[in-house]
């Protein structure tokens, strides 16, 4: 309705997870908080929802925490009910494979012309429901190009600390959404402005506060770059930007356990690479096989600066040090001076020819006084 390619549709039915499965052979239930039918052909997996009914009092089938956040919602019921239970009215449309019509229950189509995402209900209580529908009220307003309804975005800043209520290992998923869309740079921006970002990334938060730090300009510039990638369907990895939006905490943190833990630079940096990536997977549960890019990213950062002997031409042959090198980039436009050189020494270098790069390394020796090689002599066997 908007011209844009729809990603995937949500498949959603009057009949119950039991039903599905006694008709789909290739059928498994999941979830204890919200009960699904996962039919699958082949490697895909068609998801398939039973429109939920309102909740009247907590027991086996429906719960609710002190806040007031879902954790089970199997009631099930009509299509009516399902539609009041949507979190906005540009998702409580329903598209009929029968007769190809379109069921709009809260005016969705008029706010799509209005460009509007507006919450169905109370905002206030339905952000209770679920916090997580703050970040999806952002992540709608960017990717489409609408705004936040006034009456919508009133409750957002002060409710915003309820995401510390949500478990990790949802929010990884919820923030690859935000930042894998092509509009990173401008979902961040809404996240600063609705108080979003804190919960998410506590530490990152507080030093973004000032526009024109080196901070701010090193964030922006990563997430242009990943804009620019994935609009131009380039490969982006989650690792890289969860390594940028750690890496001024992660020196922050080194910096303190040097001048309070009296720790040397080598130390102090591997011991900061733990306590960001521990205390961060507390907030969002970051898998290992990104953690894993993410450490190496960091180390590379260290290394780079070595370049005498065949140091450099190994740092060419190690398999992150595309990435590490981008990030250094990244750096270099946000910081310039010494890391600015570094950059255009390794950009030459990667395009120079084998002599080329030889004279190179003897010229950074010759300048930097690096280590020189030391004559080796055989002794003399005694008569």
């Amino acid at each position: 309705m908007l011209g844009h390619k729809p990603k995937d549709f949500d498949v959603t039915t009057n009949a119950e997870p039991e039903q599905v499965k006694e008709l789909f052979r290739n059928c498994r239930l999941i979830g204890r908080r919200f009960r699904l039918a996962h039919i699958m052909f082949g490697r895909e997996i068609i998801e398939v929802a039973t429109f939920r009914g309102h909740h009247q009092e907590e027991g086996k089938l429906s719960q609710q925490s002190d806040h007031g956040q879902i954790l089970r919602d199997n009631v099930f019921g009509s299509i009516q009910e399902d539609a009041e239970r949507r979190d906005f009215t540009i998702n409580a449309m329903y598209y009929n494979i029968a007769d190809f019509s379109i069921s709009d229950f809260a005016d969705g189509i008029g706010a799509i012309a209005a460009r509007e995402i507006a919450m169905i209900g109370d905002p206030k209580v339905r952000f209770k429901e679920d916090p997580v529908r703050m970040l999806r009220a952002v992540r709608f307003a960017v990717k489409l190009d609408m705004h936040i309804a006034e009456a919508t975005a009133k409750p957002i800043k002060e409710l915003s600390s309820l995401l510390n209520n949500i478990p990790a290992a949802r929010l990884f998923e919820e923030v690859l959404k935000l930042f894998m869309a092509g509009k990173a740079f401008d979902t961040l921006n809404m996240l600063q402005q609705y108080h979003l970002l804190e919960p998410l990334f506590p530490r990152l938060s507080q030093m973004l506060r000032e526009a024109n730090s080196k901070e701010a300009a090193f964030i922006e510039q990563v997430m242009r770059n990943t804009d620019e990638r994935i609009n131009n369907d380039q490969r982006v990895t989650p690792a890289f930007i969860y390594a940028a939006l750690m890496w001024y905490p992660l020196e922050e943190r080194c910096h303190t356990l040097m001048t309070e833990g009296g720790l040397n630079h080598f130390d102090a940096y591997n011991i900061a690479i733990g306590d960001i990536l521990g205390e961060q997977t507390k907030r969002i549960m970051i898998p290992k096989r990104f953690t894993t890019v993410i450490r190496d990213i960091w180390q590379l950062q260290q290394r780079l600066p070595k370049r005498f002997g065949r140091r450099a031409y190994q740092m060419l042959d190690h398999p992150k040090f595309r990435a590490a090198y981008d990030f250094l980039l990244v750096r270099a436009h946000a910081e310039g001076g010494d890391l600015q050189e570094l950059a255009d020494w390794w950009t030459e270098f990667q395009e120079a020819s084998v002599e080329e790069r030889k004279t190179m390394v003897d010229k950074l020796r010759d300048t930097e006084g690096g280590p020189k090689r030391k004559r080796r002599f055989r002794s003399k066997k005694k008569a």
